[in-house]
């Protein structure tokens, strides 16, 4: 397994001699205005540029969108990528937008889990912010509020849970206890809301994660690009978690 951190919630991940895609959010530094409805509008994203080039990253053998926002995926992605890549999604309304785009080969994960190149694919739960509060919020711009995590299994492999956009919740927990992933990535730069109330997870979650899961490898992911971060790989750092490495955009990590 190899994992390349790439920026924000993208990454390229080497498992079962496949490579994957993950949340390819592509465009130039400060492409697009910060989020309204967000903490610190007036900061333009991405916050900084990619370590390689769009060529580059797209060079895999299958794409993974954990769910449609606009810091996941953009037109640079969509244009870049073949049309005929195994293109997997959370549910059939992903699905739908990114057969529009032009796509010929779309899955929906599963919670039975999707085969794919002897490599299994279980998607699990999340709380993409505390649901009560951040759902009412995205239902009242046209956002989608669900995401996913995966879960990756194969012979030969460590179990690897990529816990995708969610707070520290039920969900989260019941995906290590059911799974045991000896290795964890987590999006972890407490992006909030206008209200201050957080879609991601912030360093609360980070400890409760790391506390949970004293024996898993756990991947600081999503860090320093989107406009409304209220966490930063220096304040992860800072609380000196013994299981929790903080990854540089184009850093790979070999479990």
């Amino acid at each position: 397994m190899k994992i390349q951190q790439i920026r924000n919630a993208t990454l390229i991940i080497t498992y079962g001699n496949t490579r994957f895609l993950i949340d390819p959010w592509l465009m130039p530094k400060e492409s697009m205005p910060g989020f309204d409805s967000a903490i610190h509008p007036e900061t333009r994203q991405p916050r900084c540029e990619l370590p390689l080039s769009v060529e580059e990253i797209v060079n895999v053998d299958a794409v993974i969108l954990t769910h449609w926002h606009p810091d996941h995926i953009d037109e640079i992605a969509l244009g870049a990528m073949r049309k005929d890549i195994p293109f997997f999604v959370q549910n059939e309304t992903d699905g739908q937008i990114i057969t529009q785009h032009g796509f010929t080969n779309v899955g929906i994960l599963s919670e039975k889990g999707t085969e794919f190149n002897t490599i299994k694919l279980i998607k699990t739960g999340t709380q993409h912010g505390e649901r009560a509060i951040i759902k009412p919020i995205c239902d009242s711009i046209g956002m989608p509020y669900d995401a996913m995590g995966i879960v990756f299994t194969a012979d030969g492999e460590k179990p690897l849970y990529i816990a995708g956009d969610t707070i520290w919740c039920r969900e989260v927990m019941e995906a290590l206890d059911t799974h045991h992933p000896e290795v964890i990535v987590i999006n972890a730069c407490g992006a909030r809301v206008a209200s201050g109330d957080r879609l991601i997870m912030d360093l609360a979650d980070v400890r409760a994660i790391a506390a949970y899961a004293p024996n898993s490898l756990i991947i600081a992911s999503h860090m320093d690009a989107v406009s409304h971060l209220s966490v930063t790989r220096d304040d992860i750092r800072a609380l000196r978690l013994k299981n929790v490495l903080i990854p540089e955009d184009g850093e790979i990590i070999t479990p």
